[in-house]
């Protein structure tokens, strides 16, 4: 059995979400004082180590982040966020995936032409010429379900079902 600072980290690590005290002695299986004992332990070191990582206290409890000195690889290597217009075209095209592009433009007008391109350069969606040729395919990638942490959609007459 590893040493609770590590079960900890791993805790946290595998969260990826910051967690109060309580949350991690739960999943730790261990009273909140070993926890705490555990993680300044842990927090003394990561402090002590030259790592990218730390262990933080944050208003909604702790966790395991980048250092902020590594804040410009971050915003070099993950993608920016996306906008509200985009994100509502990204979901439109997960939700009929695969969905044509007119009808995609149809049902969110001409700006998600500027959507598609976002979202195709990031990786997100892939566009495939139709049969006929005239327009395309568009579908979610499998980046699209592994940032957004998605095993699969369900289908729509399941999605109907479970309402």
């Amino acid at each position: 059995m590893p040493r609770l600072a590590a079960q900890i980290e791993a805790i946290l690590y595998l969260k990826g979400q910051p967690l109060s005290i309580t949350e991690i002695s739960e999943y730790a299986g261990c009273d909140r004082d070993n926890a705490e004992d555990a993680l300044i332990e842990l927090m003394a070191d990561y402090a002590h180590r030259d790592s990218a990582l730390e262990v933080v206290e944050t208003p909604s409890g702790y966790s395991l982040q980048l250092r902020s000195s590594f804040q410009n690889l971050l915003q070099s290597l993950v993608p920016a966020e996306l906008g509200t217009g985009a994100l509502r075209t990204l979901a439109a095209i997960a939700l009929k995936d695969p969905i044509a592009q007119p009808d995609l433009i149809n049902l969110r007008g001409s700006g998600a032409y500027q959507h598609i391109q976002e979202l195709i350069n990031l990786g997100f969606v892939q566009r495939r010429r139709q049969t006929d040729g005239r327009s395309y395919w568009l579908q979610v990638t499998d980046k699209f379900h592994q940032h957004f942490e998605l095993d699969q959609l369900l289908p729509p007459l399941e999605k109907q079902s479970q309402s």
